[in-house]
């Protein structure tokens, strides 16, 4: 029916409707924006421990002769080694992160004309130019900056550890909540069903990208032990944590392994070996063995993860981008299962097939999904 043709009441409700969206979202968005400390902090609390629940209910069906491990130890016990490992992972980043600055430093004085050197073949103005224009950066300013961040680190470590805990102490109540919050039980093994596939997916998702991370990390590092790289330990472990950035992680370690070795060697010649043998590694492990692994369990879209990366990195920054995939497997699996939501879905999915309720079922009967 043409617009001049329909009812006023309703011409007039679909305006007020799309206002109403486009306000919640504005508020939705700042809200993101001001509180993204805590909401980053909570994220990935939550991820940790869809991480260790699958292992938590492993632990508590054990025995010890006739004893059976109870539930709140095995909540301890993996809160412990979360803690552990988060307490020693920081640690470990901010030594590196801060060896990388202090090296920076001290090639502060001679990295302008080592960059610069690489223009050279257009000219001596264009040389002088580019020298002039990166002596004019403050590199001691951004080295402040980035100091800053990292030391914010910690404290984020500390507060996604208490969300954590605060999580496995809510866990054995989650069933009955959820039957009582819905007033339906079908309803809400349903819904449990969609959070167990969410969990899944992502588990899948972290497992793989740390194992494919860990091989393109060592990997790295022994290409920048043999040349003789003094940050050959930094760069293996920034490789390792820039892996996590869907794209753009394996282009900027590459960038950054070609850099330091240029800035250290001023060789051309080591610099391009060192930068290809980096990128040949970045791009077998990234484009082959990483899909190949993955398979057809995120089936997420390239563009979708495109648009996702750039969305939570202006949001969240750096940490937006490491959460983005994540982020966007929730939004495929809640979108695939709620039938208004679906054409979202058919666009995040990467050959427009997300889940359907058959699979969701499969899920269950397979064994694949936790019971609720």
């Amino acid at each position: 029916m043409p617009a001049d043709h329909q009812d006023p009441r309703t011409y007039y409700s679909r305006i007020q409707t799309g206002a109403l969206v486009i306000i919640a979202f504005a508020v939705v968005l700042f809200l993101l924006v001001q509180a993204r400390f805590m909401l980053i902090s909570l994220a990935t609390a939550i991820i940790l421990f869809s991480l260790t629940s699958d292992v938590i209910n492993f632990i508590a069906r054990q025995r010890i002769g006739p004893f059976r491990i109870p539930n709140w130890l095995a909540s301890l016990a993996a809160l412990g080694l979360i803690s552990t490992a988060l307490l020693i992972l920081t640690s470990i980043l901010l030594a590196q992160v801060n060896t990388v600055l202090v090296t920076t430093l001290s090639y502060a004085e001679r990295a302008p004309s080592a960059i610069a050197s690489l223009f050279g073949w257009l000219g001596d103005d264009i040389e002088g130019a580019v020298l002039n224009s990166l002596r004019s950066v403050e590199i001691s300013g951004y080295v402040r900056a980035v100091a800053g961040q990292a030391g914010s680190l910690t404290q984020g470590t500390v507060l996604v550890i208490l969300f954590v805990g605060f999580l496995f102490a809510e866990r054995i109540w989650f069933a009955t909540k959820l039957t009582n919050f819905f007033q339906d039980h079908e309803q809400a093994e349903r819904v449990g069903l969609i959070i167990g596939s969410i969990i899944h997916r992502v588990n899948y998702y972290l497992l793989v990208k740390t194992a494919v991370s860990v091989i393109t990390g060592l990997m790295v590092f022994a290409v920048a032990e043999a040349f003789g790289l003094q940050l050959a330990v930094a760069i293996g472990v920034l490789t390792f944590v820039l892996n996590y950035i869907p794209n753009v992680g394996s282009i900027v370690a590459t960038g950054m392994v070609a850099l330091v070795a240029f800035v250290q060697t001023g060789d051309p010649t080591i610099t391009a070996a060192i930068f290809l043998i980096s990128g040949a590694i970045q791009f077998i492990n990234g484009n082959i063995i990483d899909p190949w692994m993955m398979g057809r369990a995120l089936r997420l879209s390239s563009f979708g993860i495109i648009i996702s990366l750039a969305f939570w990195g202006a949001v969240w920054g750096i940490p937006g981008m490491f959460l983005s995939v994540p982020i966007m497997v929730m939004l495929l699996v809640v979108c695939s299962h709620v039938p208004p939501l679906r054409p979202i879905a058919i666009l995040l999915s990467r050959e427009g097939l997300p889940d359907t309720e058959t699979e969701l079922s499969r899920g269950r009967r397979a064994g694949v999904l936790p019971k609720q």
